[in-house]
């Protein structure tokens, strides 16, 4: 720490975890500094204003097969060594990443474990199970996912529903704050419809969870859950809600050619933020933003169809998409990754950022490198 100067010390409160694992390694001052925890504080709430910078690509499914890392357009650092990518490809599936600590699902043992971890430290945090159930993998009834918190030790969360045997009961739900070490159980659990929920893609915001229904053609046009919709879950009162989406979203979208998922609208650096809807049918991008919670008013702001974005492939095949940063639409394709601005001077310029070696249908996790702490108890990576 000696080493260190005082000018230099909250400069390095920004850097990227690679940019300091670098200056460690041809300056011995850095050594002390990055294992203090003053410095550690002001690193990680720095860090929770920065946008990602890259994202991980691995397929859908499990199956032991590579992940990558791959960075944003116009956006450096990665900080994630081979060899960590190395054990997440034998052994883990990604599920989830906040500023720098993922969720991990083992992939190479009976029943799977979960885990937070950060990769550019090589460390990781076991998460227990608020549950017994030998057969809980084989029945699939668990939903985890990992959220922030935004409180004043910059902390985070980890969530648990678990699908009812009875189909007309709720999601009971769980959270796990590693700082205190065991599960909460919600007074009220989740009342997700009469729709599945795709609970891989949550959307988190105030301290309400959002969750988009699928478009399947399962339920009659009498049901109030006959289109689909967002469902909300507040982990302040427990209190599930709906959320309609456009109307020219839900027109004839009970089609199995059509999906819908939402994401999180806004840059960190921002006050506000909202939700984004993207819809892909036939081939066609529709993108919205929410303008007013209250009265579910959407705002249009891209409609494109993929023949027209001047990709290399004449009739692409889309295998998954997201939103990055609140500006960046991420596809793949099964050849190629492709990025399109959804704001400012970028709109609707499509860059092409890498090739996709996994072809089929993928997972995109955007990522940035930080030295976060996983919580008490966490131990090196076996790597």
């Amino acid at each position: 720490m000696a080493m260190i100067s005082s000018e230099i010390f909250p400069i390095c409160t920004y850097l990227p975890a690679k940019s300091l694992y670098r200056f460690k390694a041809v300056n011995k001052g850095f050594c002390n500094l990055l294992e203090e925890g003053f410095f550690l504080v002001n690193h990680v709430h720095n860090s929770l204003k920065r946008d990602d910078t890259c994202f991980f690509l691995q397929l859908e499914r499990p199956c032991n097969e590579e992940v990558t890392l791959h960075q944003l357009p116009s956006r450096q650092g990665a900080g994630v060594s081979g060899e960590v990518l190395q054990f997440l490809s034998k052994s883990s599936q990604i599920l989830a990443s906040i500023k720098g600590l993922i969720l991990c699902r083992t992939t190479d043992k009976t029943p799977s474990e979960f885990y937070i971890c950060n990769p550019a430290t090589k460390s990781r945090l076991p998460i227990s199970l608020p549950t017994h159930d030998e057969n809980l993998n084989t029945r699939a009834h668990v939903m985890i996912m990992l959220l922030e918190c935004y409180d004043e030790f910059d902390d985070y969360m980890v969530v648990h529903f678990e699908t009812p045997t009875d189909w007309s009961s709720d999601y009971a739900c769980k959270i796990l704050k590693p700082r205190e070490g065991s599960w909460k159980t919600m007074e009220k659990g989740f009342c997700a419809g009469g729709r599945n929920m795709k609970f891989n893609m949550p959307v988190h915001d105030n301290g309400v969870i959002h969750f988009i229904s699928d478009c399947g053609s399962y339920i009659t046009e009498v049901s109030p859950y006959f289109e689909p919709y967002i469902m909300s879950y507040s982990l302040n009162n427990g209190t599930s809600t709906m959320l309609k989406l456009p109307k020219i979203a839900r027109k004839s979208s009970i089609d199995k050619k059509c999906d819908m998922n939402i994401f999180n609208w806004g840059k960190v650096s921002m006050a506000s933020s909202s939700i984004c809807l993207v819809r892909l049918k036939r081939s066609t991008f529709k993108v919205w933003i929410l303008k007013d919670y209250k009265t579910s008013r959407w705002r249009r702001i891209m409609k494109i169809k993929t023949k027209k974005m001047g990709l290399k492939e004449k009739y692409p095949t889309i295998t998954g998409f997201t939103v990055m940063n609140g500006e960046l639409l991420i596809f793949a394709t099964e050849k190629y990754i492709y990025s399109c601005g959804l704001t400012g001077e970028n709109y609707m310029k499509i860059e092409e950022i890498c090739e996709n070696k996994c072809k089929y249908y993928v997972s995109l996790t955007s990522y940035m490198d930080t030295l976060r702490p996983c919580g008490p108890g966490a131990t090196l990576l076996p790597c």
